[in-house]
Protein backbone atom coordinates (compact mmCIF):
# COMPACT_ATOMS: atom_id res chain seq x y z
CA UNK A 1 0.00 0.00 0.00
CA UNK A 2 1.22 3.52 -0.82
CA UNK A 3 2.07 5.59 2.25
CA UNK A 4 2.22 9.36 2.64
CA UNK A 5 2.89 11.70 5.53
CA UNK A 6 0.76 14.83 5.95
CA UNK A 7 2.65 17.78 7.39
CA UNK A 8 1.53 21.32 8.23
CA UNK A 9 3.27 24.48 9.40
CA UNK A 10 2.06 25.10 12.95
CA UNK A 11 2.75 27.46 15.83
CA UNK A 12 2.88 30.37 13.40
CA UNK A 13 1.80 33.04 15.84
CA UNK A 14 3.48 35.43 18.22
CA UNK A 15 2.22 36.57 21.60
CA UNK A 16 -1.54 37.15 21.33
CA UNK A 17 -1.53 36.76 17.55
CA UNK A 18 -2.32 33.30 16.10
CA UNK A 19 -2.26 32.48 12.41
CA UNK A 20 -3.05 28.77 12.35
CA UNK A 21 -5.68 26.60 14.05
CA UNK A 22 -3.08 24.34 15.59
CA UNK A 23 -5.42 22.20 17.68
CA UNK A 24 -7.74 21.39 14.78
CA UNK A 25 -4.92 20.70 12.31
CA UNK A 26 -3.23 18.39 14.80
CA UNK A 27 -6.29 16.14 14.56
CA UNK A 28 -5.60 15.66 10.83
CA UNK A 29 -1.87 15.79 10.09
CA UNK A 30 0.77 13.22 11.03
CA UNK A 31 3.73 15.64 11.27
CA UNK A 32 3.88 19.18 12.66
CA UNK A 33 6.45 21.69 11.38
CA UNK A 34 6.68 23.92 14.43
CA UNK A 35 7.90 27.51 14.04
CA UNK A 36 10.94 28.05 16.24
CA UNK A 37 10.79 31.80 16.87
CA UNK A 38 12.70 33.19 13.89
CA UNK A 39 9.84 33.69 11.40
CA UNK A 40 7.01 33.12 13.89
CA UNK A 41 6.41 31.42 17.21
CA UNK A 42 7.52 32.14 20.74
CA UNK A 43 8.34 30.07 23.81
CA UNK A 44 4.75 29.72 25.02
CA UNK A 45 3.49 28.85 21.55
CA UNK A 46 6.19 26.25 20.99
CA UNK A 47 5.42 24.65 24.33
CA UNK A 48 1.66 24.57 23.65
CA UNK A 49 2.01 23.06 20.18
CA UNK A 50 4.48 20.43 21.37
CA UNK A 51 2.11 19.40 24.17
CA UNK A 52 -0.83 19.15 21.77
CA UNK A 53 1.21 17.21 19.21
CA UNK A 54 2.48 14.77 21.83
CA UNK A 55 -1.06 14.19 23.13
CA UNK A 56 -2.26 13.31 19.62
CA UNK A 57 0.75 11.24 18.61
CA UNK A 58 1.79 13.72 15.91
CA UNK A 59 5.49 13.80 15.03
CA UNK A 60 7.25 17.08 15.87
CA UNK A 61 9.59 18.77 13.40
CA UNK A 62 11.58 21.99 13.70
CA UNK A 63 10.71 24.53 11.03
CA UNK A 64 13.83 26.65 10.85
CA UNK A 65 14.03 30.03 9.15
CA UNK A 66 16.05 33.11 8.50
CA UNK A 67 15.79 35.59 11.41
CA UNK A 68 12.87 37.54 9.91
CA UNK A 69 9.85 38.02 12.17
CA UNK A 70 8.76 41.17 10.37
CA UNK A 71 8.74 39.46 6.98
CA UNK A 72 7.43 36.08 8.18
CA UNK A 73 10.63 34.49 6.93
CA UNK A 74 9.72 35.16 3.31
CA UNK A 75 12.21 37.93 2.53
CA UNK A 76 15.45 37.17 0.71
CA UNK A 77 18.43 37.41 3.04
CA UNK A 78 22.17 36.79 2.81
CA UNK A 79 23.39 35.20 6.02
CA UNK A 80 27.01 34.10 6.45
CA UNK A 81 27.16 30.28 6.48
CA UNK A 82 28.65 29.95 9.97
CA UNK A 83 25.99 32.27 11.37
CA UNK A 84 23.20 30.43 9.59
CA UNK A 85 24.44 27.05 10.81
CA UNK A 86 24.49 28.32 14.40
CA UNK A 87 20.99 29.81 14.07
CA UNK A 88 19.59 26.57 12.64
CA UNK A 89 21.07 24.60 15.56
CA UNK A 90 19.74 27.22 18.00
CA UNK A 91 16.20 26.89 16.68
CA UNK A 92 16.27 23.09 16.82
CA UNK A 93 17.60 23.18 20.36
CA UNK A 94 14.92 25.61 21.52
CA UNK A 95 12.13 23.40 20.21
CA UNK A 96 13.76 20.25 21.58
CA UNK A 97 13.38 21.58 25.13
CA UNK A 98 9.61 21.80 24.76
CA UNK A 99 9.29 18.56 22.79
CA UNK A 100 11.12 16.63 25.50
CA UNK A 101 9.09 18.30 28.24
CA UNK A 102 5.98 17.02 26.46
CA UNK A 103 7.37 13.49 26.36
CA UNK A 104 8.34 13.63 22.69
CA UNK A 105 11.34 14.80 20.65
CA UNK A 106 12.22 16.80 17.57
CA UNK A 107 12.17 14.14 14.87
CA UNK A 108 13.08 16.08 11.70
CA UNK A 109 13.94 19.52 10.33
CA UNK A 110 12.29 21.55 7.55
CA UNK A 111 13.37 25.01 6.37
CA UNK A 112 10.70 27.69 5.96
CA UNK A 113 9.88 30.32 3.38
CA UNK A 114 12.79 32.13 1.75
CA UNK A 115 15.28 29.70 3.27
CA UNK A 116 13.34 26.72 1.89
CA UNK A 117 13.42 28.15 -1.61
CA UNK A 118 17.04 29.33 -1.36
CA UNK A 119 18.42 25.90 -0.45
CA UNK A 120 16.82 24.37 -3.53
CA UNK A 121 19.66 25.81 -5.62
CA UNK A 122 22.19 27.52 -3.30
CA UNK A 123 24.74 24.95 -2.17
CA UNK A 124 26.40 27.30 0.32
CA UNK A 125 23.21 28.07 2.22
CA UNK A 126 22.09 24.44 1.95
CA UNK A 127 25.38 23.24 3.41
CA UNK A 128 25.02 25.72 6.28
CA UNK A 129 21.57 24.32 7.08
CA UNK A 130 22.97 20.78 7.06
CA UNK A 131 25.85 21.87 9.30
CA UNK A 132 23.33 23.34 11.73
CA UNK A 133 21.25 20.16 11.76
CA UNK A 134 24.34 18.03 12.38
CA UNK A 135 25.40 20.35 15.20
CA UNK A 136 22.03 19.85 16.90
CA UNK A 137 21.55 16.14 16.14
CA UNK A 138 23.42 14.28 13.37
CA UNK A 139 20.63 11.70 13.07
CA UNK A 140 17.78 14.07 12.18
CA UNK A 141 16.00 13.66 8.83
CA UNK A 142 15.73 16.73 6.60
CA UNK A 143 12.52 17.52 4.73
CA UNK A 144 12.76 19.41 1.45
CA UNK A 145 11.99 19.70 -2.25
CA UNK A 146 12.89 16.71 -4.44
CA UNK A 147 16.05 17.37 -6.43
CA UNK A 148 17.13 20.24 -4.18
CA UNK A 149 20.71 20.90 -3.14
CA UNK A 150 19.48 20.60 0.45
CA UNK A 151 18.43 16.97 0.07
CA UNK A 152 21.50 16.18 -2.04
CA UNK A 153 23.84 17.50 0.64
CA UNK A 154 21.81 15.92 3.45
CA UNK A 155 22.26 12.51 1.85
CA UNK A 156 25.99 13.14 1.36
CA UNK A 157 26.25 14.01 5.06
CA UNK A 158 24.49 10.80 6.08
CA UNK A 159 21.22 12.43 7.09
CA UNK A 160 17.92 10.91 5.95
CA UNK A 161 16.73 13.07 3.02
CA UNK A 162 12.93 13.14 2.81
CA UNK A 163 11.27 14.60 -0.32
CA UNK A 164 8.10 16.64 0.07
CA UNK A 165 5.34 17.84 -2.26
CA UNK A 166 2.73 20.62 -2.18
CA UNK A 167 -0.82 20.08 -3.43
CA UNK A 168 -1.74 23.75 -3.13
CA UNK A 169 1.32 25.29 -4.80
CA UNK A 170 1.90 25.64 -8.54
CA UNK A 171 4.96 23.92 -9.99
CA UNK A 172 7.26 24.91 -12.83
CA UNK A 173 8.11 22.36 -15.50
CA UNK A 174 11.45 21.86 -13.71
CA UNK A 175 9.68 20.67 -10.55
CA UNK A 176 10.32 23.79 -8.46
CA UNK A 177 7.64 25.92 -6.81
CA UNK A 178 6.43 29.04 -8.58
CA UNK A 179 7.35 32.19 -6.61
CA UNK A 180 4.47 33.37 -4.45
CA UNK A 181 4.44 36.80 -6.10
CA UNK A 182 3.44 35.29 -9.45
CA UNK A 183 -0.22 34.90 -10.39
CA UNK A 184 -1.45 31.36 -9.90
CA UNK A 185 1.36 30.39 -7.53
CA UNK A 186 -1.15 29.22 -4.92
CA UNK A 187 -3.83 26.72 -5.92
CA UNK A 188 -7.04 27.81 -4.19
CA UNK A 189 -9.77 25.54 -5.59
CA UNK A 190 -10.45 22.87 -2.92
CA UNK A 191 -11.43 20.14 -5.39
CA UNK A 192 -8.23 20.69 -7.35
CA UNK A 193 -6.11 20.53 -4.20
CA UNK A 194 -7.76 17.25 -3.17
CA UNK A 195 -7.23 15.64 -6.57
CA UNK A 196 -3.64 16.86 -6.77
CA UNK A 197 -3.00 15.30 -3.35
CA UNK A 198 -4.18 11.89 -4.59
CA UNK A 199 -2.14 12.21 -7.79
CA UNK A 200 1.00 13.06 -5.85
CA UNK A 201 0.53 10.23 -3.34
CA UNK A 202 -0.62 7.50 -5.73
CA UNK A 203 1.21 8.32 -8.93
CA UNK A 204 4.10 10.62 -7.97
CA UNK A 205 2.99 13.22 -10.49
CA UNK A 206 1.28 16.61 -10.66
CA UNK A 207 0.13 19.01 -13.36
CA UNK A 208 2.51 21.98 -13.57
CA UNK A 209 1.37 25.57 -14.14
CA UNK A 210 2.06 25.13 -17.86
CA UNK A 211 -0.34 22.18 -18.04
CA UNK A 212 2.43 19.60 -18.39
CA UNK A 213 2.31 16.52 -16.18
CA UNK A 214 5.59 16.27 -14.28
CA UNK A 215 7.03 13.67 -11.88
CA UNK A 216 7.14 14.73 -8.21
CA UNK A 217 7.87 11.78 -5.97
CA UNK A 218 7.50 12.57 -2.29
CA UNK A 219 7.16 10.84 1.08
CA UNK A 220 5.43 13.81 2.71
CA UNK A 221 2.68 16.16 1.56
CA UNK A 222 2.47 19.69 2.97
CA UNK A 223 -0.92 21.16 3.84
CA UNK A 224 -0.70 24.90 4.45
CA UNK A 225 -2.50 25.94 7.60
CA UNK A 226 -2.58 29.70 6.93
CA UNK A 227 -5.09 29.65 4.07
CA UNK A 228 -8.88 30.21 4.46
CA UNK A 229 -10.69 26.95 5.21
CA UNK A 230 -7.42 25.15 5.86
CA UNK A 231 -8.79 22.73 8.46
CA UNK A 232 -11.75 21.62 6.39
CA UNK A 233 -9.56 21.20 3.34
CA UNK A 234 -7.00 19.18 5.29
CA UNK A 235 -9.75 16.84 6.47
CA UNK A 236 -11.01 16.39 2.90
CA UNK A 237 -7.49 15.62 1.68
CA UNK A 238 -6.93 12.97 4.33
CA UNK A 239 -10.33 11.36 3.78
CA UNK A 240 -9.81 11.25 0.01
CA UNK A 241 -6.32 9.80 0.36
CA UNK A 242 -7.53 7.03 2.64
CA UNK A 243 -10.47 6.31 0.34
CA UNK A 244 -7.97 5.96 -2.52
CA UNK A 245 -6.06 3.31 -0.60
CA UNK A 246 -3.24 5.53 0.63
CA UNK A 247 -1.93 4.84 4.13
CA UNK A 248 -1.45 8.15 5.97
CA UNK A 249 1.44 7.90 8.42
CA UNK A 250 4.43 9.91 9.65
CA UNK A 251 7.78 9.32 7.97
CA UNK A 252 9.75 9.78 11.23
Amino acid sequence: MTAIDLNADLGEGFGRWRLTDDEALLSVVTSANVACGFHAGDAATMRRVCELAAERGVTIGAQVSYRDLAGFGRRAMDVPPAELAAEVAYQIGALEVFARAAGARVAYVKPHGALYNRVVYDAGQARAVIDGVRLADPSLPVLGLPGSRLLELAAEAGLPAVPEAFADRAYTDEGTLMPRDREGAVVTDPDTVVERSVSLARYGAVVAHSGARIPVRARSLCLHGDTPGAVGLARRVRERLEAAGVRVEAFA
